[in-house]
């Protein structure tokens, strides 16, 4: 099988993140709307979905829609402390609207800073509590004077909607390969850009594979409701059709590399993303199922219980910019996006492959009379046969090529053009495996 190259690289995908950097996104807003509009520009079969306010989906209520136009403190002299204009992180999620002076006792009880991180401005949020607040830097907030202060806040919170977006490619089969993405932080890059760059450059790529064996679905949603949502509307679909799963964060910088297993801990999911980061030169950190932290405690959650995985670079949670103005473009790099596209990439690659095969010959074949093995016999090993041999010694019609890469050390590109040779040369022949997926607990064939 041969797969396209892409036109999109490490570069590219910075650009895409540069543009949507300054916008200021939440749960709802015409910010998210903002973004989601770029991103189908790139990806013109992406649909744009609204859910209203006050839906209710699962356990939750869709809330009011937020938009902020103007927020800032300013001393006595005009002096602005913190003002949305200049970093939208200085103001928390969801205020409600202020225009008050007020002492300094008072807004103490209003502002967020941290101390260990004294030059960081924190992202808070107040989604379901209605309150106001400002964050600021622990060195900024040390400098703030005696007061009094006037605090102006102009947003709306009312009903509205909240939006999302996915897109749906068709393969030759009906199952499908899930990956979700989430855009509901203002100005983060690795935390927030990172995952809807990926997944826009892999639906890209995945578009020009021909004769694709899955169907892909990429999903593009605020993070916890909007995942709750889709599932509420398409967790049936999802629940009989997704044999593999990704959710997409973190995969920015050039730090590490992180994965998280699913909720089984050795779906197909886990066990190609294991198998594709072995296969790197630099070693991985795997985390704890019970260190989830993003979409996955959704999509694992018992009602549908999805194979999803994540693999990222530095872990959500793990690294001291989290979540932070300090998770800024500096803090991404073109490089780490381009291993991380590579990496998914060649996850979706062995998806596509994956099979069990069957050796056709009685014994080690002939490999000379194939062209495959120069017949003069000499001291050195020759490149490719023994891994072409190993191939086939464990064709067994019982273990998939997941498997066979795990026993071999076989890299996806080798594996993929000797599969090829071996077809091509009547070395190997397909076995229809019976396919089997956990559904909501149970096993189940299908």
């Amino acid at each position: 099988m041969r797969f396209p190259a892409s036109d999109d690289n490490g570069e590219t995908l910075f650009g895409w993140m540069e543009y949507l950097f300054p916008i200021n996104r939440s749960l709802t807003g015409n910010g998210n709307r903002e973004t989601l509009k770029f991103l189908q520009t790139l990806l013109p079969k992406l649909e744009i979905h609204e859910v209203k306010s006050g839906t209710k989906v699962g356990d939750w209520v869709v809330p009011g829609e937020w938009n902020p136009k103007q927020a800032y403190i300013e001393d006595s002299d005009g002096n602005r402390i913190a003002d949305f204009a200049s970093l939208n992180l200085h103001l928390m999620g969801y205020s409600t609207p202020v225009d008050r002076w007020v002492s300094k006792s008072e807004l103490e009880e209003h502002i967020y800073s941290i101390p260990h991180e004294p030059t960081a401005v924190p992202y808070v949020t107040s989604y379901y509590r209605r309150d106001w607040g400002f964050c600021l830097s622990e060195n900024s907030r040390k400098e703030i004077g005696d007061g009094p202060f006037k605090v102006f806040i102009d947003a709306s919170i009312e009903s509205g909607s909240m939006s999302y977006a996915d897109i749906v490619i068709k393969g030759n089969s009906s199952e499908e390969v899930l990956f979700s993405t989430y855009f509901c932080h203002p100005s983060m890059a690795n935390n927030e850009l990172s995952g809807p760059a990926i997944a826009v450059a892999l639906a890209r790529w995945v578009e020009q594979i021909p004769n694709r064996h899955y169907t892909y679905r990429f999903v593009f949603v605020p993070e916890t409701i909007g995942a709750i949502t889709y599932i509420a509307k398409h967790g049936a679909h999802l629940n009989r059709k997704v044999r593999a799963a990704w959710q997409l964060t973190c995969l920015g910088d050039d730090q590490s590399l992180s994965f998280l297993p699913s909720k089984s801990g050795n779906t197909l999911s886990d066990r190609v993303s294991r198998v594709v980061l072995k296969m790197q030169k630099q070693q991985f950190a795997e985390y704890s199922f019970l260190e989830r932290g993003s979409d996955e405690r959704q999509y694992c959650w018992p009602s549908i219980e999805l194979p999803m995985c994540s693999i990222m670079r530095s872990k959500y949670q793990t690294y001291a910019e989290y979540h932070t103005s300090l998770d800024d473009m500096n803090f991404v790099t073109p490089m780490g996006l381009s291993t991380s596209f590579s990496i998914l990439r060649d996850c979706i690659k062995l998806l596509e492959l994956n099979d069990v095969f069957e050796s056709t010959t009685i014994g080690e074949p002939n490999l000379g009379s194939r062209g495959l093995y120069e017949l003069t016999n000499k001291w050195q090993k020759q490149p490719g046969v023994p891994n072409l041999l190993n191939l086939l010694m464990y064709s067994d019609g019982k273990s998939d090529l997941v498997r066979i890469m795990q026993l071999t050390n076989i890299g996806v590109d080798e594996i993929i053009d000797l599969v090829d040779i071996s077809i091509k040369h009547g070395l190997l022949a397909k076995r229809k495996p019976k396919m089997r997926r956990f559904i909501q607990g149970k096993q189940r064939k299908g």
